[in-house]
């Protein structure tokens, strides 16, 4: 009898680790646009989030490789994990970073939101996998929904919000690329390993971009409060979520995981309401509302 407790507790205790990741993950966008309010340019506050993730990424690889059952890695799965190390962690979220200088933090986090519209769209047009009229009603919400939001925000802040919507849909449609190749690659390799690795990758990527195109010298010029949200986007919007969907996933199924999981844009509207002085209001609630509706139809109708 004392074990039927503890396995009650599993999915409990997975949509709570699923809930904290959404909410630290959906933090990423008000955590940037705090940053931007100290001059730092898109390129350098991504620099600083990989090189502050790098060692936590290093120090998750050693664990899995210590604790985890897993296969060696195969030299065609290593360059699999480059290339997508490239466009789900780097370029993703490299474009992600240039929307954030022009558009809300509840925008970019709705945008993003839509990636598995994405997926099932190119599913579709590369593999031929059938597109239900479950997944059509779904996709029509999701993106009734993002016109509801856009048109409010055109109408109401500064700035090209086309721009950087557009930025930030691309950096969906990167990341929606990233999860179809990821797939089955996932499975061979583990989950944990798989994200660290890719995320050294990205790591890698970025320091790059950064010493190609910018002086060196320059950050290690930025405001003290600069590199504060570089560690805090390191460890609380980079790799505490990998760690605690990864374990939430396991405890608690894809599919209601999934469910959970959209308490993140919603938490992005509260955030960014509180630390950024984000309006909220019934036309924004509503298109959230929709955009939740669409991806909770197409993430229900998966198998966990």
């Amino acid at each position: 009898m004392a074990s039927v407790p503890a396995q009650r507790s599993a999915p409990w205790s997975g949509a709570v680790l699923v809930a904290i990741a959404a909410i630290a993950f959906s933090g990423k966008a008000v955590i940037i646009k705090l940053a931007y309010r100290y001059g730092v340019d898109a390129v350098t506050l991504l620099t600083l989030r990989m090189v502050f993730s790098a060692p936590l990424f290093m120090v998750v690889a050693a664990w899995a490789a210590k604790n985890l059952p897993q296969a060696p890695l195969a030299a065609a799965d290593a360059r699999h994990i480059v290339v997508l190390g490239v466009v789900g962690y780097y370029l993703s979220s490299y474009f992600d970073f240039l929307g954030l200088q022009y558009i809300t933090a509840a925008l970019e986090r709705l945008l993003l939101f839509v990636h598995p519209t994405f997926v099932v769209l190119l599913s579709a047009a590369l593999f031929g996998r059938r597109v239900t009229g479950r997944d059509l009603v779904a996709i029509a919400l999701s993106y009734l929904g993002i016109a509801l939001v856009f048109g409010h925000d055109v109408m109401t802040q500064r700035g090209n919000v086309l721009l950087g919507s557009a930025w930030v849909l691309l950096s969906a449609l990167l990341y929606a690329t990233y999860l179809i190749g990821s797939g089955r690659l996932v499975h061979r390799v583990g989950t944990l390993r798989f994200a660290s690795y890719a995320g050294l990758v990205s790591c890698a990527a970025v320091v790059v971009h950064y010493v190609v195109t910018r002086d060196v010298h320059a950050i290690f010029a930025q405001p003290v409060q600069v590199y504060g949200y570089g560690v805090l986007m390191a460890v609380v919007s980079t790799v505490l979520p990998i760690i605690l969907t990864s374990e939430g996933i396991k405890r608690l199924g894809a599919s209601h995981a999934s469910i959970v999981g959209a308490v993140g844009p919603v938490a992005t509207i509260f955030l960014g309401a509180i630390f950024l002085d984000e309006a909220i209001t019934a036309l924004q609630l509503a298109g959230a509302a929709l955009v939740l509706a669409g991806i909770l139809a197409i993430s229900l109708g998966k198998k966990s």
